[in-house]
């Protein structure tokens, strides 16, 4: 018996983009260094994470005091959100005598998006671009940071793998 064709597909002729499993052609090392190699394979280290509960004027002082632009917030470990820059720019600056002793939960850009170890560079820099976001953070599979990607990072592994390090 003959099998019945599936409804919704009238083309006979419909080539299916997933039947090719040929490995990707790059033009040159650091193409494929990008779209291959896993994201832990570049300086992700060291990397600041704060507890929630920390107050944000300790959380600026530290940032200053190791001229970071930005902590990770955790709560028993885990990733809950992210402190940068641009949230003292937009959350704190003009009510700072108001909120310094805040806990930095309150300030602090929630549920971050973030990366696996396992993941690409390219998938951390489509994230950083699609999202405008500086600084992405690297999880384990257990969703425990195990580092951050930014600006600096990207341009050192870039400009290794050019050369021009």
């Amino acid at each position: 018996m003959p099998r019945p064709k599936r409804q919704g597909i009238q083309n006979d002729s419909f080539d299916d983009p997933l039947s090719d499993y040929s490995s990707p052609i790059y033009e040159d090392k650091l193409q494929r260094a990008i779209c291959e190699d896993p994201i832990t394979q570049m300086k992700h280290q060291p990397y600041t994470c704060i507890d929630a509960a920390t107050p944000i004027e300790q959380v600026l002082r530290q940032m200053d005091k190791t001229n970071i632009a930005c902590v990770m917030v955790t709560e028993g470990g885990r990733l809950v959100g992210i402190f940068s820059e641009r949230d003292v720019l937009h959350k704190v600056a003009d009510r700072f005598d108001q909120v310094s002793d805040h806990p930095v939960r309150t300030v602090m850009t929630p549920d971050p998006e973030a990366v696996r170890g396992t993941d690409t560079l390219a998938k951390a820099l489509a994230i950083m671009a699609v999202g405008g976001f500086r600084h992405v953070p690297i999880l384990d599979p257990d969703d425990k940071v195990i580092g951050m990607i930014g600006p600096r990072r990207v341009n050192t592994y870039l400009r290794t793998h050019l050369g021009t390090a």
